[in-house]
């Protein structure tokens, strides 16, 4: 019996010193796996230079994607008296296509804006509700009010307007 208790002791006691070494082991290897991919990764590494060439690419990749969607520039609204009897008032709220972005960087100078909006007001104060109630009517505002804006801006920018509010009371 004395025999069989020191044949489980040293058999045990060998598996509880080989566990230890093989965990090591498998960790040491684990750990230099991951170090190795990390250095080969990072081998040749350069940080990126970024060129005038380059950020001037990109800003004319962004306009052209830009110049893809419509260029929309919105007036503030505007309350204007209608010529003729009965009294009347026009609440509209101007939406302007443009053709460039130059054309947006124009109509947005203080002294180009409020001489859009001037010319508009005036224009407004011409018409009669007989004037705008029907479709034509609108139709040849819009002409009216583009071809005015074109005249406003350096050079036609102005392909489109459009009303996205027109109440007349």
């Amino acid at each position: 019996m004395a025999n069989d208790k020191e044949e489980k002791k040293s058999s045990g006691s060998g598996l509880s010193k080989i566990f230890p070494i093989l965990f090591g082991v498998i960790n040491l290897s684990v750990t230099g796996a991951g170090a190795f991919l990390v250095y080969k990764g990072t081998i040749g590494w350069t940080r990126p230079v970024l060129t005038d060439a380059m950020l001037e690419k990109e800003r004319v990749q962004v306009l052209e994607e830009v110049a893809k969607e419509p260029l929309l520039y919105t007036l503030d609204k505007f309350t204007v008296n209608l010529d003729g009897e009965p009294k009347r008032t026009i609440r509209m709220e101007v939406n302007l296509e443009m053709a460039q972005v130059e054309g947006i960087e124009e109509i947005m100078n203080s002294d180009n804006r409020v001489r859009a909006r001037d010319r508009i007001i005036g224009i407004l104060h011409e018409k009669s509700f007989s004037d705008l109630e029907t479709l034509q009517g609108k139709l040849f505002l819009k002409d009216l009010i583009a071809s005015e804006m074109n005249h406003i801006l350096s050079r036609n920018y102005v392909k489109e307007v459009y009303f996205s509010e027109f109440i007349v009371q």
